[in-house]
């Protein structure tokens, strides 16, 4: 199967054609190098599996401190209701302070198949930038919302719009980003680079409550919402600066963004094995999150923690020993999911995400169903928050890299090859849509279930059986999943070739038109001189009839 360029990468702005031959002749090699100097990650077959430039690690972190202030936020929501339900909003329903961190998470993923696209198409300064405001200042919002006085009662509506609503918009913008823009810089390691950046919502999970408590004993509730806000602020500033995607990604802009085929992929909803990944995320967010809204205070009723007020769904039983603060339950559970994210996510790379991915729920369903509801003491309560923290750290990280291997099996020809990135953003953004709902509904109905029945049994029956169907939907997705031909690797090696070539003509296009408008000197950006013989010499050989790929 020969390797071309495509018309658009070979043409100039005059309409001449640029060839491998003639680049040389105009210019001097760009191989692994920039126009400002730093050095990019080469994608030849001879390709370092992890890249050199700094730019790639900067990244990293700040697509790190995306998901710390997205999921992260989200996951430590369960100590903000615990304070909600003792002070500020005493006859309030579980329902109801259920809904303000659904909120946050509808939001998250209805719209992540729009900021994926965005993406793909390269607007990611816009969407981070949009997303840099609205959190902090939604943060910032809460605490001019929230009353002053310990005593006083906010108003729901007030609390819903900032921390629900606003808030929840801009994490929207941060979820997908953080996954698809660091992906661009490690695609041997895409799994784990996957799962580090995931690491952030658990850590975040572990800082963010642990600031709010020691700081609302030290400053109040409002004072304690503007530390969190600052250091929110601080890490946002970070990632708009550094969170930049590889600049040798393909790039698809669309041709109308008001085209339904520009945020809907059809060839994604008739992929089998993708509509049964979607099934299996929708099913995992109805019980996913109804566990870590509802911990705190499971553990304060059935006597393993205390926190301030006294209001609460159910009648607290008498205990001996001395408690732990319910938040700690929740922190350990958010420490114990980053070891999980980042183990389980490198063997991933290894054993292939999806197959991880449906064993990890399974056991995180079975965690449930079994250990949480028969911890009668605080040693098993303990025992439960660290396991499934672990194995649930795992469930909620790997979702991007599934589908990063869903894309791998279902394009394996060298003229679709590209479609395991260039799609990424898009498919994932789809199948987070598609659980934005079960997200919203999943702890409304836990919420509503305690109310009625007076019990976090059903929680526990709630969330364990929807993991359970989760796990045997991702088995499904996995049994239909293609299976890889014999010759992938050298078909792969051959599509990184070009892509590496690829980009070196549009950087040296790039270049001569800077150049031409007097905005770079190229004698001094084009760093390296090679042969015009040396070049047609290697294009000869990679071009010739008949050479394997």
């Amino acid at each position: 199967m020969p390797l071309y360029f495509s018309q658009d990468d070979r043409s100039r702005k005059s309409g001449e054609a640029l060839t491998p031959s003639n680049m040389v002749s105009e210019t001097c090699s760009m191989q692994n190098q920039y126009t400002d100097g730093t050095q990019i990650h080469d994608t030849s077959e001879h390709h370092s599996k992890w890249p050199k430039t700094w730019r790639a690690y900067a990244c990293w972190l700040g697509c790190f401190f995306l998901m710390f202030n997205s999921w992260g936020l989200v996951n430590a929501y369960g100590t903000f209701s615990s304070y909600y339900v003792g002070h500020s909003l005493k006859s309030v329903d579980q329902l109801q302070l259920n809904l303000i961190g659904s909120t946050q998470s509808l939001f998250v993923l209805l719209l992540s198949a729009p900021v994926g696209r965005l993406l793909d198409a390269g607007h990611f300064r816009y969407v981070l930038g949009t997303g840099a405001f609205l959190v902090p200042f939604g943060m910032f919002m809460l605490s001019v919302a929230h009353p002053n006085s310990e005593s006083g009662t906010a108003n729901f509506i007030t609390i819903w719009s900032t921390q629900g609503l606003v808030v929840g918009l801009g994490m929207a913008c941060y979820f997908v980003s953080s996954s698809q823009i660091a992906a661009t810089w490690f695609p041997d390691h895409r799994a784990l680079a996957v799962g580090v950046v995931a690491c952030g919502a658990s850590i975040a999970g572990v800082v963010y409550p642990t600031m709010l408590r020691y700081l609302i004993d030290a400053l109040g509730f409002n004072e304690a919402v503007r530390c969190v806000a600052a250091l929110v602020t601080i890490t946002s500033i970070y990632s708009f600066i550094f969170a930049t995607p590889n600049p040798a990604k393909e790039k698809r802009s669309p041709k109308s963004y008001l085209a339904l085929e520009t945020w809907i992929d059809p060839e994604a909803l008739r992929n089998r094995s993708f509509c049964w990944f979607t099934v299996a995320v929708a099913f995992l967010f109805f019980g996913f999150y109804p566990v870590f809204f509802n911990l705190e205070e499971w553990a304060a009723v059935s006597g393993f923690g205390t926190r301030g007020g006294s209001t609460l769904p159910v009648h607290i039983k008498s205990q001996t020993s001395q408690p732990l603060q319910t938040f700690w339950l929740l922190t350990i559970m958010n420490g114990a999911s980053t070891l999980g994210r980042l183990t389980m996510s490198a063997f991933g790379d290894k054993t292939g995400p999806l197959n991880m991915h449906y064993v990890a729920t399974a056991i995180s369903s079975l965690l449930i169903l079994i250990l949480w509801t028969l911890s009668k003491s605080l040693a098993s309560a303990i025992a439960f928050c660290v396991l499934f923290g672990a194995f649930s750290g795992a469930v909620i990280g790997l979702p991007p890299a599934s589908i990063s291997n869903i894309l791998k099996h279902s394009y394996t020809t060298l003229e679709t090859m590209e479609y395991k990135t260039s799609k990424l953003g898009q498919w994932t953004g789809m199948m987070y849509t598609a659980a934005a709902i079960p997200s919203l509904a999943g702890p409304i109905i836990a919420g509503h279930l305690v109310s009625t029945y007076s019990t976090y049994i059903t929680v526990q029956m709630w969330a364990g059986a929807n993991l359970a169907i989760s796990a045997i939907c991702m088995f499904v997705a996995q049994m239909y999943l293609p299976s890889l031909p014999a010759d992938y690797k050298q078909i792969e090696a051959a599509a990184k070739r070009e892509a590496t070539r690829i980009s070196q003509l549009r950087l040296v296009d790039s270049t001569l038109s800077m150049a031409q408008s007097g905005t770079v000197d190229t004698r001094n950006t084009l760093s390296r001189q090679v042969s015009k013989e040396k070049i047609e010499e290697e294009e000869r050989g990679a071009f010739a009839p008949g050479r394997a790929v």
